[in-house]
Order: structure tokens, then C-alpha cells, then sequence
């Protein structure tokens, strides 16, 4: 389980493709603080860490994994944002995220608005996933409120902060995100409508 809420920037230092997985080298201002078994939320994918070196350290993700999530389009000196899984009985400061990305969606417009940035996002609807204003979405890990919602698409105000320390500094129009929305907003959603 996690915030939302970014610790690290992070860079991936290699990719190596092992059958249909792909193993990710990732060096880590946070490494020394990891385990081995450890769950860390890379972009907004819950991935284990399976082996520590120095200041990197590696991660392995499936084919079910690549398929729903922008992984496959990382390079070696790609950033990429770090969470570490929450503490039980530490300050919830974004929202419930999982680490299970719903599907990947695309930047369609960013505008800078006097000091701050709103992004705009579309995704396919087809997967049945909805968003509403002023709900929770999480985008590429980063937990945000929805300004704008509609069919297929939402936007979201980004402070300067969060554009410093996120990979939001490095989106253009056409980049591809990862999704998670909201899992209250997707309960509520199959209790109502059925499966």
C-alpha cells in the first residue's frame, strides 16, 4: 500500500530482458534504506526489489505487468518516480494507492498557469475506469486531485513543487502514463453497476 506522495527521483541504470520479463537496475539516493523483498512503487508500479548493490538496486517486472503499465518504455538515464511502501500507523498525506495500475493513458495538453501547470490526460474508457472532479487519481505514482473530469479524460493542477520533484517536469504532449484511480471510486463503481 501507498500514498501517492514521491520520495525519490530515481534513474534507471539498466534493462536486461530475461525471457518475457525485464530486469530494471535502478540507482537510488534511498537504496541504502531497501531490503531485499521490499515493495517500491516505481512510477506507480509495485515492484520487489530482488537484489541491492552499492547505491543500485534491481527490480523485476512481468510480461502481466508490462502489458498494463508504461514500463516496456523506459531507457537506460530515465527518471522515474520512487515510494517506498507506507508505515501501519504512519500520516496518510496523498491517498489509498495500491501500486496496481489500472491502465496507461496519454498527456494530451500542458499549460502553464502563473506558477503552476495543468496537465491534461486521456484514457480508453472501454476498461470501465471513471474519474470525478475533486476525486483522487494517481498518475505515473503521484497521488492528485482531479480538476476537470470527462468522459475519457481529466486534468490536474501541478504546484511547483511537485513539478521539481516528479517526473511531471519531463511529460510532453503524447508521453504515456501510468493510471491507478481511485480504489474506493472503483468499489463503489462495481457495487453499483455489478460485474
Amino acid at each position: 500500500m501507498f500514498t501517492g506522495i514521491i520520495e525519490d527521483l530515481a534513474t534507471i541504470v539498466s534493462i536486461e530482458k530475461d525471457q518475457e520479463n525485464i530486469h530494471y537496475t535502478v540507482r537510488s539516493t534511498i537504496t541504502s534504506q531497501l531490503k531485499i523483498d521490499q515493495s517500491v512503487a516505481h512510477n506507480g508500479v509495485c515492484l520487489t526489489v530482488v537484489a541491492i548493490k552499492n547505491d543500485t538496486y534491481k527490480v523485476t517486472a512481468i510480461q502481466e505487468t508490462l502489458d498494463k503499465t508504461n514500463l516496456n518504455s523506459l531507457a537506460t538515464n530515465d527518471t522515474v518516480n520512487l515510494e517506498r511502501a507506507m508505515q501501519l500507523g504512519a500520516r496518510l498525506d496523498g491517498h489509498i494507492v495500491q501500486g496496481h495500475v489500472d491502465q496507461v493513458g496519454t498527456c494530451t495538453n500542458i499549460e502553464e498557469e502563473n506558477g503552476s501547470w495543468r496537465f491534461t490526460f486521456k484514457y480508453d474508457t472501454s476498461l470501465g475506469n471513471v474519474t470525478i472532479e475533486k476525486g483522487s487519481i494517481t498518475v505515473n505514482g503521484t497521488s492528485l486531485t482531479v480538476v476537470d473530469s470527462t468522459e475519457g479524460g481529466f486534468s490536474v493542477a501541478i504546484i511547483p513543487y511537485t513539478y521539481e520533484n516528479t517526473v511531471f517536469k519531463d511529460f510532453k504532449i503524447g508521453s504515456e502514463v501510468n493510471l491507478e484511480f481511485d480504489v474506493i471510486g472503483k468499489y463503489v463503481k462495481r457495487l453499483t453497476q455489478g460485474y
